[in-house]
């Protein structure tokens, strides 16, 4: 019998490897992967350097290990190039490989930049373990960093970078830090206390090009002004990878379409992960990937099993000020009800009744997120 198939070898990828071996030690399962199989978690690469751990240090399990340890076959540097879901089958550059049931837990790739000049090329990303090792050897005796995009990864990376002792500079189209996710109050808060860190902020700007200069790079912005810098980082957000399932007939949107079984419109094929879109929500964030596994494994062991997601808190990880969002649902009617207190923002999210939809909360204010959970699943 052919074996389940997931493709993938991020944190979806394998917390849905280890949640079917939960239920089942027997049933074949093959996890391919185009890197080496090496287990780690992608949400730590942005904290690391305050945690003082390296590429290497961030390394969990090898492929071998986790193999044995799981009772699979997993097979690394191997790329797919296409799937025949007719025929049940995938296309990679190591061969034809049969499958019972597909899991398509490809991740997301980082927006291209867009940016023209010389200095293009180098600027860096940081999307998983490799990466990370590139951005460290570019830092190395390094002073200066700018990143672009003020949303979750890039103030994540302003905070670590600056706590570090790096000089940041961040560039954000937005008027402020997080404005999908908070109102102005929450993220002004968060802009301010990573300035007093040392982060200049450029808000309201896109940067357009990048030329190389004797002492790093200069960076030309929209309004003429320039940033002299040594590194340019990234950070403007994630796109999922629909390519091979957009090939294979597979309906996409924003991502790889799914019902709440987490089926997609081809049978015997399911995504999950940053790669999908479940009944259109696109959730890039741990927790819904952690209950996206538990569900589907769960299906994939003879127990159809819907996938549920309680109220799902974002922490950002910002030491310099902590932010706990859980924003309202897409089209949400209501407004943010907003108190600043010396140490944090509280804003809630109201309908027209006072009915909580979600809510923004900094600072000291965060130890109140299990409450307002609580007040959510009521």
């Amino acid at each position: 019998m052919p074996p389940i198939v997931i493709v993938g070898s991020g944190l979806a990828g394998y917390t849905l490897l280890k949640e079917i071996r939960k239920r089942d030690s027997a049933t074949p399962v093959m996890l391919v992967t185009a890197d080496d199989g090496t287990f780690y978690s992608k949400p730590n690469l942005s904290n690391a350097l305050a945690a003082g751990r390296t590429a290497a240090t961030l390394a969990g399990a090898s492929a071998d290990r986790l193999a044995a340890d799981l009772n699979a076959t997993i097979l690394t540097r191997t790329r797919v190039t296409a799937i025949d879901p007719a025929a049940k089958r995938l296309h990679s550059d190591g061969g034809e490989l049969e499958y019972d049931k597909l899991i398509l837990a490809l991740g997301a790739d980082p927006i291209p930049h867009g940016l023209v000049g010389a200095g293009a090329p180098e600027v860096l990303a940081v999307n998983d373990l490799a990466d990370y090792a590139v951005f460290r050897r570019a830092i190395g005796g390094r002073q200066r960093v700018a990143v672009l995009g003020g949303g979750l990864i890039g103030c994540e990376f302003a905070n670590d970078l600056a706590h570090a002792g790096f000089e940041v500079d961040v560039v954000h189209l937005g008027d402020w830090p997080l404005e999908r996710l908070s109102p102005a109050e929450a993220g002004q808060r968060l802009a301010d206390s990573l300035a007093a860190l040392g982060v200049t902020w450029h808000f309201g700007r896109t940067t357009q090009r990048i030329e190389p200069a004797a002492d790093g790079y200069r960076l030309a912005l929209d309004n003429g002004q320039t940033i002299a810098t040594d590194v340019v980082l990234s950070a403007i957000g994630l796109r999922p990878r629909t390519q091979l399932a957009r090939a294979a007939g597979i309906p996409v949107g924003r991502g790889i379409q799914t019902n709440s079984l987490l089926e997609t419109g081809v049978a015997n094929v399911y995504a999950m992960g940053d790669c999908a879109e479940v009944n259109g929500l696109n959730l890039p964030y741990v927790q819904p990937l952690m209950v996206q596994a538990r569900a589907l494994a769960a299906t994939l062991t003879g127990v159809p099993t819907e996938v549920a997601y309680p109220a799902m808190p974002v922490m950002v990880k910002t030491p310099a000020h902590p932010v706990a969002v859980l924003p309202p649902r897409i089209g949400a009617a209501g407004s943010w009800q907003v108190e600043c207190g010396d140490s944090g923002v509280c804003a809630l999210h109201l309908d027209i009744r006072g009915r909580l939809q979600g809510f923004a909360l900094t600072g000291s204010e965060t130890g109140r997120r299990t409450t307002l959970v609580k007040a959510l699943a009521a």
